[in-house]
């Protein structure tokens, strides 16, 4: 089936990528701060405007937080189990040439969860065969998700803030003086993976301030020791010894996931975000034009 060219829109909380594809490939992108934690909600037909002004006057569909509470409107979740088809069959039309995918909610029992964009790329990166289509995902960020992919749908999912709460320690509290070297996928992210997997994380990371008050480790290696603490924690909690993660991620997140996952005997399997989420979103199209 051809498709004709359309922009494509990952519209995060903190950032935005736009993507004009064409023949299901990227054609042109252009990157944005603009998330729409920055945005009015009177503005976003202007910057939608500007994207067609840019990258051509096509057909608009977007993922992610913009169809928040906190984004342009609400775009009502699609419930797990569910796939591909059914973010096409739940599009929030905006008007016949602009659309937002809808993100996905689990409910078990008392427990609810729900994502927004990370659904695209999951579900894209089973489309395209970069992970099996029975298999346990990992799409670490400020809030990591874990799905259960079953027959190419998503099964279940939980979120954790994993990359929030590192932010929070590293930022404010009695940690921060020491937390200000880079994170360095080395020895003490290991340590702190070890350590972060014994499940005690709030004694954990005091465990990092006596650290440096008895001088039994240098400050330098505090930040990459608090990161693994945090991640460790994550991935202790998801897999057992001998576990496969299909990691979709990027740049030092991907790194980082990757080294805890086989620091506690798993195995990392990892799968580039950006060529999952076209492979999403333009299926999505396919299906919904």
């Amino acid at each position: 089936m051809v498709v004709s060219p359309f922009i494509a829109v990952d519209w995060g909380t903190t950032n935005r990528r736009a993507y004009r594809i064409e023949d299901r490939r990227i054609a042109a992108v252009e990157r944005s701060a603009l998330g729409v934690s920055s945005m009015a909600k009177d503005a976003y037909p202007a910057e939608i405007a500007g994207l067609r002004e840019r990258m051509g006057d096509l057909p608009v569909l977007m993922a992610g937080m913009v169809g928040s509470t906190i984004g342009w409107t609400v775009a009502p979740y699609a419930t797990t189990p569910a796939g591909i088809g059914d973010l096409a069959a739940g599009l929030t039309r905006i008007d016949d040439r602009t659309a937002i995918v809808p993100g996905l909610s689990f409910r078990d029992g008392a427990r609810g969860d729900v994502m927004r964009g990370e659904e695209v790329q999951l579900l894209g990166a089973a489309l395209i065969g970069q992970v099996p289509g029975d298999a346990l995902l990992c799409q670490p960020g400020t809030h990591c998700k874990w799905v259960e992919l079953t027959g190419g749908r998503v099964a279940r999912f939980t979120t954790a803030m994993t990359g929030e709460l590192f932010a929070l320690v590293r930022a404010h509290g009695v940690l921060a003086p020491q937390l200000a070297a880079p994170v360095i996928a080395g020895d003490a992210f290991r340590d702190g993976v070890r350590e972060g997997a014994r499940r005690d994380l709030t004694a954990s990371l005091f465990g990092i301030r006596a650290a440096s008050v008895l001088g039994l480790r240098d400050d330098a290696q505090a930040a990459s020791f608090a990161s693994g603490v945090v991640i460790g924690s994550d991935v202790a909690a998801r897999i057992a010894p001998g576990q496969v993660v299909q990691l979709v991620a990027d740049g030092d997140l991907a790194t980082l996931y990757a080294m805890a996952i086989e620091t506690l005997d798993g195995r990392a399997v990892v799968t580039p975000c950006e060529d999952a989420f076209v492979a999403g979103i333009t299926h999505i199209r396919e299906l919904s034009a």
